[in-house]
């Protein structure tokens, strides 16, 4: 398996310039579009209540980077070290902008879930780049990669200088249109997270479609891999709700909260050659690409299915 996976090495992807444009503006329509959702008054409402919402950032933020480095190393001999990676960037991104969604469908406490991806989202831009930077670089440090991977680092201050500005903006402003024009916000934000789905899953296909063979040759393996992953997020979502006797409503909220991430976010830093420089990490970040690209497809699936079960069980009285 790992010998298969090592061919990613040989996947390639160049925008160009006009084409990374096109990336960032979907991005930013993205997280425009999850910031409607964004009110002040959420931030409010944590402070009132916040034992369940404290709960659930310290498993985004700690909880989920943590599995997710245990489980790499656990997979090391199967999993080239891009793979894991590829799993700790993921992990390491806000809250997905479908999982209020999701939460809704799972008869959740969907104010919880807005919470917490209001939070994770807002404070994406310092969090993001700090976690992948400490777990990415512990993970490197342990099984060597730099025997594999000469001169390879992980960036911090380019990450962060990036993430600020392509997603800071659009928060703002969605934060900001939200409050001045409420009525239009409800007419657009459904529609937006729609569309935003369908650019993502756009995004994918057109980044592989020179690779599609290497695509199709290596996503069984992929598959396993990132659902094994997912279960994992969705796991430590409602274990760690368990563990801390949240409600019953609230349990499943983070459950879906955790098990789903944005990573459209991983996808577009690892697009960009500010973050991931061409010379140092061109012909090896493959398998990021490709595990970033299909959890963003497949925790949408899991997130129903997830969701579906929730369902049948009622609510405890």
């Amino acid at each position: 398996m790992r010998e298969q996976l090592e061919s990613l090495s040989n996947l390639t992807i160049n925008f160009g310039q006009g084409g990374m444009m096109i990336v960032n503006i979907i991005l930013a329509f993205v997280m425009f579009g999850v910031a409607l959702g964004i009110k002040t008054s959420t931030f409010k409402e944590v402070f009132q209540k916040p034992k369940s919402v404290i709960i659930g950032v310290l498993m985004q933020w700690i909880g989920l980077p943590l599995v997710t480095f245990l489980v790499a190393l656990a997979l090391n001999q199967w999993i080239t070290p891009m793979i894991a990676l590829g799993m700790i960037l993921v992990a390491c991104c806000p809250g997905g902008n479908i999982s209020n969604f999701i939460s809704s469908l799972s008869k959740g406490n969907v104010e919880l879930s807005v919470s917490m991806t209001a939070i994770t989202t807002a404070l994406a831009p310092i969090v993001t780049p700090l976690n992948f930077f400490a777990w990415g670089n512990l993970y490197a440090y342990i099984v060597s990669v730099k025997q594999d991977i000469p001169e390879l680092s992980i960036p911090f201050l380019p990450m962060l200088y990036q993430i600020l500005l392509l997603l800071g903006l659009p928060i703002v402003l969605g934060i900001i249109f939200a409050k001045y024009h409420p009525n239009a916000t409800k007419k657009i934000t459904k529609p937006a997270q729609v569309l935003s789905i369908l650019l993502f899953i756009g995004m994918v296909l057109v980044s592989f479609s020179q690779n599609w063979q290497i695509f199709l040759d290596n996503i069984i393996y992929v598959f396993f891999i990132v659902m094994l992953h997912n279960a994992c997020a969705l796991a430590t979502g409602f274990v760690g709700a368990k563990l801390a006797k949240l409600p019953q409503k609230d349990c499943r909220s983070l459950t879906v909260e955790i098990g789903i991430q944005n990573s459209g976010l991983g996808l577009v830093l690892l697009f960009n050659p500010v973050i991931f420089p061409p010379e140092i990490w061109h012909q090896h970040y493959g398998g990021m690409l490709l595990v970033t690209a299909w959890w963003g497809i497949w925790h949408i699936v899991s997130g129903l299915t997830v969701a579906y079960l929730f369902r049948r069980k009622p609510l405890a009285e």
